[in-house]
């Protein structure tokens, strides 16, 4: 009896086992292919897929996902709507990569939850206020290699990012170049501007346009004028042609003279 009792007992526990192993093993594919989750004393939960050859954003990442980590992998672009609905995101790291292209909305639906975004050491040259659409986070935005432009200039005040954040785009190249930013924080030289070369171009364009039109009025002036004196001409010339009154009283005058 007590053998049998022994031998139901062995069985429950490996039922038990091998239920929990399949929890386990439920939870592991919750989390996401390649990464690893784990539960903050805080709450929330943190996806590491560090260092993993990624090369693309994972498209599983839990909703309830507070913490992302895809820093050190092989990412070259950050598509739009790539974590819409993580509205809990608070930090996310895609450091150390290869991200060259960040697309219009890359970073939609976090505005109002995330805290911090690290986006160092990757291949960012152009600046697009589009791409960080509403976000109010920290960034850190160093050892990229920065183009400074008017384009550039023009897109800042249009983000709503930590002013901080934008200290970490540093000029590796500048267009004018003789503008001298080159291995400078942009924010901090504000007396630069990089748009004087195109607001020349713009007070050119406005010129050329001007002078056009001001030959238009000019032009359509002379051809009025000349069209109405031509026709002030011919109306003249036809009332010569016609016999004055005072030929015609004379006449008259003289026909009752000799009545």
């Amino acid at each position: 009896m007590s053998v049998a009792v022994d031998y139901v007992l062995m069985c429950l526990l490996l039922h038990s086992l091998a239920l929990l192993t399949l929890c386990l093993q439920h939870s592991a594919s919750a989390c996401s292919k390649h990464c690893y989750c784990s539960e903050s004393d805080s709450g929330g939960k943190t996806l590491r897929c560090s260092n993993q050859r990624l090369t693309e954003i994972p498209r599983d990442i839990p909703n309830d996902t507070r913490r992302v980590y895809l820093d050190f992998n092989l990412l070259t672009s950050v598509p739009a709507d790539a974590f819409a609905g993580l509205s809990h995101l608070v930090e996310l790291d895609l450091s150390h990569n290869d991200i060259s292209q960040l697309q219009p909305g890359a970073f939609r639906g976090l505005s109002s939850s995330l805290r911090f975004l690290d986006l160092s050491a990757n291949k960012l040259v152009h600046f697009n206020a589009d791409s960080f659409e509403g976000l109010r986070a920290r960034a850190n935005l160093t050892d990229n290699p920065w183009h400074c432009d008017c384009n550039l200039q023009m897109a800042m005040p249009r983000v709503d990012l930590e002013p901080v954040s934008l200290t970490g785009i540093v000029c590796q190249t500048s267009e004018p170049e003789e503008t001298a930013v080159r291995g400078l924080a942009f924010l901090l030289e504000p007396d630069v501007d990089l748009c004087v070369v195109m607001k020349r171009t713009t007070d050119v364009a406005m010129l050329v346009v001007m002078f056009g039109w001001f030959t238009m009025v000019i032009s359509y002036l002379v051809y009025y004028v000349r069209a109405n004196q031509e026709d002030a001409r011919r109306h003249l010339e036809y009332l010569k042609s016609l016999p004055s009154r005072q030929a015609k009283s004379e006449e008259s005058s003289t026909i009752s003279t000799v009545v």
